[in-house]
């Protein structure tokens, strides 16, 4: 069999984000999510709730998904790193965790408006998030293989700008073809595609199989082009595995740097993670937007992430990942303050004309900001972890990076859930994302740029 080049495996690791993207901007953040929210909240109407009530018991149904399936996430990550790294295999991972993307993304259409089965469709989205966030584990750990120091960032960076494309597009696609305004039309002015149903938001319901047939035909360069190393000598035990977690996890009390920037990036990516699951929740519950709306919000957010995810890969690159990370942090920051601020009738406790469009202009502005700003942080929070690992298991370290973003993952939503429920309001239930943000902007201090190194 003729060797694979290093371009070609670059471009194959690449078609991993291209394939894997739209689970994250399609589901999570600006198709699926806000349908579920707007199906929850008119459930929750029928028993009696008021508006607003309803709205805050839906964003806090959410949330507790998304808790739930961090913690899976979080605690499993370490170990499947370890027993990965012992193997020597991690193709074989990223297959199986593959097909359980595919099967929970396509188990999102029989998610029905009337919420009767709402239930079931947050296990299926759950089965399929899993699966995503787990092959991501195994995917990063493929990074160190593909460069050396100085071309890592901008080989991450890009991985991020081309899979942020590869969500533009199936959005794109969903809005033009397929979801439903109120009018039953979808923004060409047309009728769903395939004679969906648009009176049972068969259009809408339609992302899930997408998303899943999306992954399934783009990951096939990712499973062409790369490969696992070769395996020198005998295979590791399971035992093996979990003495090797073991002796890394202890190891963090003599590594300062790692084992604060492992908890500095639980927290930002924690925060982050908070504002891509409710962002679009937030545009639903608190400014009324309609899907077709939130889409297009989601468009100028993924051509924001693209432009910033490639420059930001530059600007690793030239500065190092660090300073990086902390500017854009800052910038997220900002946007969470205006965030909470505003609503559909104030910002910042001044009343707006009734009718203003400024909420709306404002917001708009806030998600190329996410985006742009949410990419850079991913890509370059990525690279600083390649300095901080051992060439000779990385998908042990990335397994504890994995574990850091997921074994808290449940603190962002779970804080969002209570305070929502606490206040009634669901846009103040974001306020707990600023808090986050600062507690790992904190723990950067004690990072070291060019990482540890002390093996």
């Amino acid at each position: 069999m003729a060797e694979i080049s290093t371009r070609k495996r670059i471009w194959g690791w690449w078609f991993f984000d291209w394939a894997s993207q739209p689970y994250h901007t399609l589901l999570v953040t600006f198709i699926f999510g806000p349908y579920f929210a707007g199906v929850a909240a008119e459930y929750y109407l029928t028993t009696g709730l008021s508006d607003q009530a309803a709205d805050a018991r839906a964003q806090t149904v959410w949330a507790w998904c998304l808790t739930i399936t961090g913690l899976i996430i979080g605690l499993g990550a370490p170990v499947m790193g370890a027993l990965a790294d012992t193997s020597g295999r991690r193709i074989p991972w990223i297959f199986g965790f593959s097909v359980m993307y595919v099967v929970g993304a396509g188990a999102l259409w029989t998610t029905a408006p009337d919420g009767s089965n709402m239930w079931w469709g947050l296990i299926a989205f759950g089965i399929g998030f899993i699966g995503a966030e787990y092959a991501l584990i195994f995917i990063n750990s493929q990074l160190p293989d593909l460069g050396n120091d100085e071309e890592i960032g901008e080989i991450s960076g890009s991985g991020f700008a081309f899979g942020y494309l590869g969500g533009f597009v199936t959005l794109l696609i969903l809005l033009l073809f397929f979801a439903e305004q109120g009018n039953g039309k979808t923004i060409l002015g047309l009728d769903p595609l395939f004679g969906l149903d648009a009176s049972q938001r068969e259009g809408t319901r339609a992302v899930g199989p997408i998303t899943a047939l999306w992954y399934a035909v783009f990951m096939i360069p990712y499973f062409m082009w790369v490969r696992d190393p070769p395996v020198t000598g005998p295979r590791g035990k399971v035992s093996d595995a979990f003495s090797n977690l073991g002796r890394l996890v202890r190891s963090l009390g003599k590594r300062l740097s790692l084992s604060a920037y492992l908890g500095s990036s639980m927290f930002y990516r924690d925060a982050l993670n908070g504002l891509y699951g409710f962002g679009g929740v937030y545009a639903g519950l608190v400014l009324d937007w309609q899907v077709t709306q939130i889409g297009i919000f989601g468009i100028m957010a993924l051509i924001s992430s693209v432009i910033f995810s490639y420059f930001g890969g530059k600007a690793d690159r030239r500065v190092g990942p660090k300073p990086v990370i902390i500017g854009a942090i800052w910038v997220l920051i900002a946007v969470c303050v205006v965030i909470v601020s505003m609503s559909r009738t104030q910002l910042f406790g001044f009343p707006l004309a009734e009718g203003s469009t400024l909420p709306d202009i404002i917001f708009f502005g806030c998600g190329v900001l996410i985006g742009g700003m949410g990419g850079v942080v991913q890509s370059a929070s990525r690279s600083l972890m390649v300095r901080h690992s051992d060439p000779a298991s990385p998908t042990e370290y990335f397994g504890l990076y994995g574990l850091s973003g997921r074994a808290t993952a449940f603190i962002a939503p779970s804080l969002i859930g209570v305070v929502t429920a606490w206040t009634g309001n669901a846009r103040l239930g974001i306020s707990p994302v600023i808090a986050l943000f600062l507690v790992g902007l904190v723990l950067l201090v004690w990072v070291k740029a060019e990482g540890d190194q002390s093996k």
